[in-house]
């Protein structure tokens, strides 16, 4: 049996609308991508394909599902290969089938937590930016507007060791240091690993904050801190940005990539990259 921990984490990491466009012309209507129904005939278009919430419905014929069971339904597969396509397509190994051990299960268990605090910490950076005259004196130097940092949902992590204790009162909560958020040093002495940083988040396909890229205000090393491998964040797999530039990237055909974090927002700032501009 599949584990339900893969089954989510495959699903986070694939774009239903990226899937559903394999096979069936999309176009956007609003909010959605509109199409005509893969699943019965019809001229006018009934099919529609939710980026936000990433399920596919017709309005027509009533088929309604996720990414998987789009593909189960539209190649005919079971759900064992329905999985093993898509993962393949996302550069995912399949898991072994075997029993979990009582250790794996509870870690698996726990991986569904560290998404929601990995968005409580989001919020206390966006809080703390809001805060911090210099944090916001930096950002205008570079040529950013609220705007810009809010539609990347930017932050600013304090200059205190133990900052995020105002977001986490259990700051020994051990999954502070599985996300990445919390080091443990010598003598289990705990700090925050982002200091005095602007803060990043890296989000997944379906929008998760999966890890954080600090800059450094002013002069320091290192200039980009990032977060370490985890549960949820493989460096190699994710591409920052990505999210809010997956429709103009569809309109456009084509992609820019460029270095950094400041990079990518200060085109933005500029009209090229993420928004309809594009």
């Amino acid at each position: 049996m599949i584990p339900e921990s893969f089954k989510q984490d495959l699903l986070n990491r694939v774009d239903i609308v990226d899937v559903v466009s394999r096979y069936v012309q999309l176009k956007k209507g609003g909010a959605n991508f509109l199409g005509l129904c893969p699943f019965h005939n019809e001229k006018s278009p009934s099919f529609t394909v939710s980026p936000a919430k990433q399920f596919y419905h017709c309005f027509g014929c009533g088929a309604h599902g996720n990414a998987i069971g789009f593909v189960m339904a539209h190649l005919g597969l079971g759900y064992v290969e329905a999985v093993k396509e898509l993962a393949s397509s996302a550069g995912m190994q399949m898991p072994e089938f075997q029993p979990r051990s009582p250790e794996e299960a509870a870690r698996r268990e726990r991986e569904t937590d560290l998404y929601a605090l990995m968005e409580r910490a989001l919020e206390f950076y966006r809080a703390e930016l809001k805060k911090s005259p210099r944090a916001i004196a930096y950002l205008k130097a570079r040529g950013l507007t609220g705007e810009i940092a809010a539609r990347f949902r930017m932050g600013y992590a304090p200059d205190d060791w133990q900052a995020l204790r105002a977001a986490f009162p259990q700051y020994e909560d051990k999954a502070l240091v599985e996300c990445g958020l919390v080091v443990q040093g010598e003598e289990n002495k705990r700090y925050d690993r982002f200091r005095d940083r602007i803060m990043f988040p890296i989000l997944s396909a379906r929008g998760a904050v999966i890890g954080f890229g600090g800059r450094v205000l002013g002069e320091g090393e290192p200039k980009y801190l990032n977060s370490p491998e985890t549960p949820l964040f493989e460096k190699g797999r994710e591409v920052y940005g990505l999210v809010q530039a997956r429709e103009a990237v569809r309109a456009a055909g084509r992609v820019l990539v460029v270095e950094g974090y400041m990079d990518v927002v200060a085109l933005a700032q500029f009209g090229i990259g993420p928004g309809p501009q594009w």
